[in-house]
């Protein structure tokens, strides 16, 4: 993500932060992961085109990661950012 904002101009070393939850469930007695929400949050002030820049990126940017199509379609991805 930080590179895909940086490539187009948004400064996000520092200002660009994520954390990941999972969402576990017990199949037999087997824990298995069917879930990953990765939340991003963007520092800083940004103007409309930069907005619309970022949300962009946040749409297509796990089909550019090698970690996400690794592990699709058998674990979901979900991406969410707050701006602060």
């Amino acid at each position: 993500m930080r590179g895909a904002l940086e490539a187009r101009g948004i400064e996000a070393t520092g200002r660009l932060s994520s954390e990941a939850v999972g969402d576990i469930y017990l199949d037999g007695r087997v824990l298995v992961i069917r879930k990953i929400t990765v939340e991003y949050r963007l520092e800083g002030e940004l103007d409309d085109d930069q907005k619309e820049t970022v949300e962009r990126v946040l749409g297509f940017h796990a089909a550019k990661c090698p970690v996400a199509r690794s592990i699709t379609p058998c674990i979901e991805i979900e991406t969410r950012l707050e701006y602060a």
